[in-house]
C-alpha cells in the first residue's frame, strides 16, 4: 500500500492480465490496466489506467446487476458499444454505465494508435455479470473473488 503521490504509469499492471478463462483470456491480450485503486488500498471501489494497443478491446460485450461503472478517455479515439450502438470517443468523453440497467458495453480500438483511459467501479458483493454473446458468467463472491462459470454453471 502506497501512501505518498506516485505517477500512475509507475504502478506496475498485475502478470494475471485477466480473470477470463480461455479461450476468452486471449480476446483481451491487448489490453494493459494498472489497478491505481489497489495500490493505494482502497477497498470500497476500484480505479484501473488502462490502455488498449490497436485492435484491442476493454473486455468482452457485458453489464452488470449491481457494480456501476464509469469511463473517461484520457487518449485515443475508442469506440464505445452500448449493445448493437456505437459511439465514437475522443479524450475529455466520458461514460457512467449504471448497474442493473442490462445495457452491454464495450470499448474497442479500431485505431492504429493507442487508447488509454480511467475505469472506476465499485465493489459490491454479490454482482453478477452477464456476457449476452459469450457463455461466460461471472460472481463476486463475498471474500471478493470472482467465479467464473458457463452460463449453464459449469466451471470452466
Amino acid at each position: 500500500m502506497q501512501h505518498t503521490p506516485v505517477p500512475a504509469k509507475s504502478i506496475p499492471s498485475p502478470e494475471k492480465k485477466t480473470i477470463y478463462p480461455q479461450p476468452f483470456a486471449a480476446l483481451v491480450e491487448g489490453r494493459v490496466k494498472r489497478k491505481l485503486g489497489d495500490h493505494f488500498g482502497l477497498t470500497h471501489f476500484g480505479v484501473n489506467l488502462t490502455e488498449l494497443a490497436p485492435g484491442a478491446i476493454s473486455a468482452l460485450l457485458h453489464h452488470h446487476s449491481k457494480q456501476d461503472e464509469f469511463i473517461y478517455i484520457l487518449q485515443g479515439t475508442p469506440t464505445l458499444l452500448l449493445d448493437e450502438k456505437e459511439y465514437p470517443l475522443s479524450p475529455g468523453d466520458c461514460m457512467g454505465l449504471k448497474a442493473g440497467a442490462g445495457v452491454g458495453h464495450q470499448l474497442v480500438n479500431r485505431s492504429a494508435e493507442p487508447v488509454v483511459y480511467i475505469e472506476i467501479g465499485d465493489r459490491t458483493e454479490g454482482d453478477e455479470v452477464d456476457y449476452p454473446n459469450d457463455d461466460l458468467k461471472a460472481i463476486q463472491l463475498a471474500n471478493g473473488v470472482w467465479s467464473l462459470t458457463h452460463k449453464d454453471g459449469r466451471p470452466y
